[in-house]
């Protein structure tokens, strides 16, 4: 880096001149400190949000995620229910729910609603 020089405008202002390259290098230094700043701000708030609601995931749930399993696939294995009995305890089809555990299909809020209130667990959590 070459130092940079310091002039004096009329007014009496300091302006530091530099090559552009350093200009341009420092802009962009710039840019991605505020977009780790924007990244750091978003996790806090949904940290903040999921502990306000009590939503935050039991390891052996997020653990199941981490190894694929979908959300409600890996809550529905924690709660030791097997896809039959939540079909009963809903009237939610297993098959539609197979679809949901895949990703095929997307729930209603009543749907989701449902499984939920069946499994105990804050609608959030299957949202």
């Amino acid at each position: 880096m070459d130092a940079p020089q310091i002039i004096r405008s009329p007014s009496g202002e300091e302006l530091v001149v530099l090559p552009r390259a350093e200009y341009e290098a420092l802009l962009e230094r710039a840019e991605h400190e505020a977009e780790d700043a924007d990244d750091l701000a978003i996790y806090d708030a949904r940290k903040a949000e999921l502990v306000a609601g009590g939503g935050i995931l039991p390891p052996e749930v997020s653990a199941a995620i981490l190894r694929g399993d979908s959300r409600l696939k890996a809550i529905r294995k924690w709660r030791d229910e097997t896809q039959l009995h939540l079909e009963f305890k809903t009237g939610i089809g297993q098959g539609y729910l197979s679809d949901l555990e895949s990703g095929r299909r997307a729930g209603t809020a009543e749907t989701i609603a449902k499984l939920a209130q069946a499994l105990n667990v804050p609608v959030e959590w299957l949202s």
